[in-house]
């Protein structure tokens, strides 16, 4: 679950920087920069949800359960 919510921060991040700003830095392209740490934020969201599931105890398939009854023969 930590995985996600780093996910989701560098998501943000790239984001703001892509988006939201208009300042430059000499030798950085601070759009690209943002665009990189978006694209590296998305993939590891769906990385960590792919394995997030697929670790699942309920991720393998129906569970079956035996039945067994009970019968009091008591007269």
């Amino acid at each position: 679950m930590p995985q996600l919510g780093a996910s989701l921060l560098l998501i943000a991040v790239g984001a703001i920087l892509a988006f939201a700003t208009s300042f430059t830095i000499t030798g950085v392209n601070v759009y690209m920069v943002g665009i990189i740490l978006l694209v590296v934020g998305l993939v590891g969201a769906a990385l960590s949800m792919l394995f997030w599931t697929s670790f699942a105890p309920f991720a393998h398939g129906e569970r079956h359960v035996d039945r067994v009854d009970i019968i009091d023969r008591r007269i």
